[in-house]
């Protein structure tokens, strides 16, 4: 509890190793391998079947309809059983899949205006029971999409579409009310669904228990709170899977995980991979390379602007400059998160490299609240105009790591008179009303701001999109810009990659200067796989790694 916390801040950041991300691990990215170069004990490299792969995660899927809302785990699943129009690599291209060429202003597929989209379809793509993929599928799947009785995953974009029509068998156009440039990254993760199985269907139920998709691989069987199994699509459309059988193994204790990794039991160990205090451990471990997986998430402070303490800017900026984050980052995870300043993950092509960089500095702090009018009352707390300088903040609860990490905040805050209180609570409460309707004060929290690949955060910053202001979106933060609102506006609606691009970083330094949430770092997946299997790759345009299982193959 916060009230007994007496260890002094040094000790605090020694005995909260891997801290913040412990929790908010989810979707895999990668960039760095590091190669094992110590042996371990006999047994390391325990047999896996040539044929076949075994994962191992920590949380268990449990979403198979892949328009349904679902989360990054299922997300590993989903992407090999179904098939979008297309996929984004690891670079960040568009890499068709259902279509024979993705629609462009240079091809003419979108108008010039960008309002009217065509779209053509290979003729080779199968379901996984042997009916044709057509051009009536995916216009099912938009309507789908577009029908507000339907509890989709996403309308961004598709709410857009006011008219769409199928013109041939593998031929289907739409026309949007307004251009929406992040709808390439948009299609790249929605998943294609048969309408001879769902057209007419209330209850879809039963497809979610064997589901049928056109991807690389065909559901198997599924052990609930044990393993998923997926057999290679024998007709898929694309290169054939080189495995025949994926088992996706649900493993929820992370030490249990690492032990099945270590002796050979599972092949990759994926979400939510291996703890920071784990990672010198695991650099040893023969025929194993251990792998820093950026993400797309970012882990920080969200301020509740609603609240009258942080609509003072000043507050918002003292409190960023009290935190010594180098140090935490440091001592908690052994160097192994990204410190940034942004909320694009440092890999996007509209990343700002050049935000001001954190300062940690205490008396500059409190000078700036001095300066603000935010005086020391006798306690030591500080109050303006009668308003006392306190607030709340807020977490997922029964994680001693995480309330550790905010039981060293708080220590920070108190140094220049700020009283923070900690109330977590259960996930199911933290992530319902009470963080969507903006009733926190202030919150520890790892968000993808991104649609998709894509850099639109509109859906987070626009004034228009905060729902504790009659809003559709998930502005949480009550944050209002005008020019950040005409900039998400003016970036959503061009084609032209330069002037997004200029659009984006300017949102960013904003955004760094106003700090509606403190960003402390990008996460960092570490990750593991065996030597022997070949074609991994780490990819943080998506949710989970397991985006190209049917590359993967034993060497």
């Amino acid at each position: 509890m916060a009230g007994s916390f007496q260890l002094s801040r040094r000790q605090s950041l020694t005995l909260g190793a891997g801290f913040l991300g412990y929790l908010t691990r989810a979707a895999l990215a990668p960039r760095q391998a590091v190669a094992a170069d110590v042996p371990v004990a006999a047994g390391g490299n325990a047999s896996s079947s040539q044929r076949q792969v075994i994962v191992g995660l920590s949380q268990e899927p449990t979403v198979f309809h892949p328009l349904l809302p679902h989360i990054e785990v299922d997300d590993g699943v989903l992407m090999n059983l179904f098939s979008p129009l297309w996929r984004i690599n690891a670079k960040g291209a568009f890499i068709p899949d259902l279509v024979t060429v993705i629609p462009s202003l240079e091809n003419g597929d979108i108008s010039p205006d960008g309002r009217s989209w065509r779209i053509r379809l290979r003729g080779d793509a199968l379901w996984h029971d042997g009916q044709p993929v057509t051009a009536g599928d995916v216009l099912f799947t938009l309507q789908t999409l577009r029908d507000p009785a339907f509890p989709a995953y996403t309308r961004s974009g598709f709410d857009l579409i006011d008219h769409v029509e199928q013109t041939g068998p593998l031929e289907l156009s739409w026309h949007m009310r307004e251009p929406y440039a992040p709808f390439h990254a948009v299609l790249a993760s929605a998943m294609i669904v048969p309408s001879h199985l769902l057209k007419g269907k209330t209850d879809v139920s039963a497809f979610s228990r064997a589901p049928v998709g056109s991807g690389p691989f065909r559901w198997g069987e599924r052990i609930p709170s044990e393993e998923i199994r997926l057999k290679a699509n024998p007709h898929y459309h694309l290169p054939k899977a080189e495995i025949e059988d994926a088992i996706i193994r649900y493993i929820p204790d992370l030490t249990v995980m690492f032990t099945q990794f270590e002796t050979g039991e599972i092949d990759y160990l994926g979400m939510q991979g291996i703890l920071p205090d784990r990672y010198p451990q695991a650099r040893t471990l023969q025929h194993r390379t251990i792998i820093q997986a950026p993400q797309p998430f970012v882990e920080g402070l969200a301020f509740n602007m609603g609240r009258p303490c942080f609509q003072d800017l000043a507050v918002r900026q003292a409190i960023y400059e009290a935190i010594d984050k180098e140090t935490m980052l440091k001592t908690l995870f052994q160097g192994i998160e990204i410190p940034t300043e942004s909320f694009l993950p440092a890999e996007s092509p509209f990343f700002d490299p050049n935000l001001p960089p954190h300062r940690f500095d205490p008396d500059a702090a409190a000078e700036k609240l001095e300066r603000a009018g935010w005086r020391k009352n006798r306690d030591g707390v500080r109050s303006r105009n009668g308003l006392r300088l306190e607030f709340t903040n807020a977490t997922t609860s029964s994680n001693a790591l995480r309330t550790q990490a905010q039981e060293i905040i708080q220590q920070y805050l108190s140094d220049i008179g700020i009283i923070m209180r900690i109330e977590d609570r259960p996930a199911a409460v933290m992530w319902g009303r009470y963080w969507v309707h903006s009733e926190f004060d202030s919150a520890l929290v790892s968000v993808d701001y991104m649609t998709g690949s894509d850099p639109d955060a509109s859906s987070f910053f626009m004034s228009t999109a905060s729902p504790a202001k009659g809003g559709r979106g998930q502005n949480v933060f009550q944050y209002a810009n005008p020019e950040v609102d005409r900039l998400f506006q003016e970036g959503n609606r061009t084609f032209d990659r330069t002037a997004r691009i200029r659009c984006y970083r300017r949102i960013q330094q904003i955004l760094r200067n106003d700090l509606p949430m403190l960003p402390f770092y990008q996460i960092n997946n570490i990750e593991g796989i065996k030597d022997t299997l070949a074609g991994y790759e780490s990819n943080v345009n998506v949710r989970s790694n397991l985006w190209n299982l049917s590359e993967w193959h034993w060497t």
